[in-house]
């Protein structure tokens, strides 16, 4: 390549994430000329260090905790033995397994130029990365995320852990501290203490996951805390040391200052977006800490870039990097036949039936708005509950603790879900679907449902809609009176025929 040589492509997606490899997988299939670099390994945060391994060690995890209830069902199985090297080769084995959908060669046959290196921007529309120095029609910024280090005196000089090297142990931790009681720091808090761990979350907030309806919160707070684990709230880490083989933890606690003793300790306080070393400024890209500002289209300040994912700072899911990847391909790609600008081409994300899960014992998951947002944007709404302990197929399998909680507005459209159960992520979709659809409550209550399912509980608390509207004493005699319900029926009496006098039998 002559030195000043630029490559030309329709569009240069810069993160081999989810974001990344959708959009660039898409505009492939559609005749773009397109090329992705990365710095790393393809697939992202999701399967390298987040999804795919964690939920591989929460599933194990579950086996354990569940092989030592087996005597609650007249099963006894002994002493249940973990053997914590075989765990983590099974989980890296079904990752690699599934790694395999991102293998750089399978995008390279689909014509994607596939750029491994760190990268920067040169100008509004110029890349480099490598000596390569490329421009494109549209630029994709699908960088991701970072955990977040807190600053905290001596965390730097103790071999802390985050989830991008906790999935590495070779050995079982006998005592675990995990700083931050998060989605992160809970799933993986509950899964090493299932494991045999002895684990101690340490968060700085007054109670769990504010951003979760607080009902919820508090079920699934009672259930994490009856499982074993530990938690402590309003604790400010002040000082972090190592002592020999273990690290301590000065802390201030509600109940004074006091240290907190273990042998591993995780770093599961957030994440930060990946915006530093692009050259974002030289691009005429505006961004924060937070993440990279876009519009309601996902095109930052630079209209020739665009932004997906966890580098937005926003809903760091790995569906909604999916899901904005689909909006952003359109956008930058599609919506200008013969580079002429068509309105009706272009597509708005919309964020207002975002669902979400924790993937705790049991696992909680939302979707839309909760009852305090619901109440504060229109005032007179439904609060639907039904319990797990009423689905039989709970009761069952003995898992019936949590509930669901459906919010409906003053017409009995579905705003929101909330949802503390066995599989809480798997029933869900339901909602999500209504809540995307506006749909009334009334489909939920008519759709049928299989039983004996978990996701019965869905049409149980839909159906508390009605029942709130119509058993009701006021409700059931005017229902008396319009349909002659309730009147008396004449019974023979089997001893003969009445005689004069007899009352009449009623029932």
């Amino acid at each position: 390549m002559t030195p000043g040589h630029e490559e030309r492509f329709d569009l240069l997606c810069i993160g081999g994430g989810v974001g990344g490899l959708v959009a660039a997988y898409g505009a492939a299939q559609l005749g773009a000329r397109v090329a992705l670099v990365e710095r790393g390994e393809l697939g992202g945060d999701c399967l390298n260090y987040g999804c795919v391994p964690s939920k591989g060690l929460i599933h194990a995890a579950r086996l354990a905790a569940g092989a030592r209830r087996m005597s609650e069902f007249g099963i006894e199985v002994g002493e249940v033995r973990v053997d914590f090297p075989r765990v983590m080769r099974r989980m890296k084995e079904v990752q690699a397994h599934i790694g395999e959908h991102d293998d750089p060669a399978r995008f390279a046959a689909m014509g994607i130029e596939v750029i491994f290196g760190e990268g920067r921007f040169e100008g509004p529309d110029l890349f480099e990365v490598g000596g390569r120095r490329i421009r494109a029609r549209r630029f994709l910024l699908a960088t991701g995320s970072s955990p977040l280090v807190p600053e905290v005196a001596g965390l730097p000089e103790v071999p802390f852990l985050t989830n991008e090297t906790v999935f590495d142990l070779e050995a079982q931790p006998r005592r675990m501290a995990v700083l931050g009681g998060g989605p992160i720091g809970l799933e993986l808090a509950q899964a090493f203490h299932h494991l045999g761990t002895e684990v101690e979350v340490l968060e700085m907030m007054p109670k769990l996951l504010p951003r979760l309806d607080p009902e919820m919160a508090g079920v699934l707070r009672g259930a994490l805390e009856e499982s074993g684990l530990r938690l402590h709230f309003e604790v400010k880490v002040s000082k972090v040391e190592k002592r020999g083989d273990e690290i301590v933890i000065e802390a201030e606690t509600p109940g004074g200052t006091r240290p907190f003793f273990c042998d591993a300790l995780l770093v599961a306080v957030g994440r930060k977006a990946n915006v530093e070393g692009l050259g974002l400024a030289d691009a005429g890209v505006e961004y924060t800490p937070r993440g990279v500002r876009t519009d309601d289209r996902l095109r930052t300040s630079n209209p020739g870039i665009y932004a997906v994912g966890d580098v937005r700072g926003a809903y760091q899911f790995t569906h909604v990097a999916e899901y904005e990847a689909g909006i952003a391909l359109r956008n930058m790609l599609f919506s200008e036949p013969l580079g002429i600008p068509v309105p009706f081409l272009k597509k708005k994300a919309s964020y207002h039936a975002v669902p979400w899960a924790i993937y705790t014992s049991p696992e909680a998951a939302h979707v839309g708005m909760t009852e305090a947002e619901a109440r504060e944007a229109l005032g007179e709404i439904h609060v639907l509950r039904f319990p797990m302990d009423r689905v039989d197929r709970a009761i069952l399998e003995g898992e019936a603790s949590g509930f669901c909680k459906v919010v409906c507005d003053s017409r009995g459209r579905v705003l929101g879900a909330d949802l503390v159960c066995p599989a809480a992520g798997e029933i869900l979709p339901e909602f999500a679907l209504a809540v995307r659809k506006r749909l009334h409550v009334k489909e939920v209550v008519e759709t049928i449902h299989v039983y004996p399912t978990l996701a019965e509980v869905n049409k149980r608390a839909a159906g508390r809609y009605y029942a709130q509207k119509l058993f009701t004493p006021a409700f059931r005699k005017k229902m008396q009176r319009l349909f002659g319900l309730g009147g008396s029926l004449e019974v023979t009496d089997p001893k003969g025929p009445k005689g004069p006098g007899d009352d009449e039998k009623k029932f």
